[in-house]
């Protein structure tokens, strides 16, 4: 009788989980994507956690390695279609190469953008400025990151 609870309880949260799930890529276009991202080169996995958040990663290539999380919040923009604003604060930690100095330094970063979804085809395409402060050795400001990206979209 115990596994039978089980079982149904399990089942009712599978198929919560999918209907919302399927509001989310309604609201949205996507819940996950893949992509790059130009200057600096770096690689991005998106995910939305509701309908208008989502938790976007990056490995970017450049002075070494620095990855950045961050926390977007994303809205429409009236009679637009498929594109939408995104801003949010995030963290990063950049493992610089030796031709830079080598160590690791941390910072915050906050991200600006647009992101545009194509209509029933599986990619978006971003432009955005990203802002970031780095604490450690090589402490500074750094306002030149940020770039044109795009995603395959799943």
């Amino acid at each position: 009788m115990k596994l039978a609870g089980i079982l149904a309880i399990s089942l009712f949260l599978f198929v919560h989980s999918a209907s919302a799930q399927n509001t989310l890529l309604q609201k949205q276009g996507y819940t996950s994507a893949v992509g790059i991202k130009f200057y600096p080169v770096g690689v991005s996995f998106k995910h939305f956690v509701a309908a208008n958040k989502a938790v976007d990663l990056y490995a970017y290539f450049q002075d070494g390695t620095r990855v950045t999380g961050l926390y977007e919040f994303h809205g429409s923009l009236s009679n637009t279609g498929g594109l939408k604003w995104y801003a949010g604060p995030g963290t990063h930690i950049h493992f610089y190469d030796y031709e830079h100095g080598g160590g690791v330094n941390a910072g915050v970063d906050g991200v600006v953008g647009l992101e545009y979804k194509l209509n029933k085809l599986p990619f978006a395409f971003s432009i955005d400025w990203q802002p970031s402060i780095e604490f450690g050795s090589k402490a500074t400001f750094a306002g030149g990151w940020g770039g044109i990206g795009g995603k395959f979209t799943f």
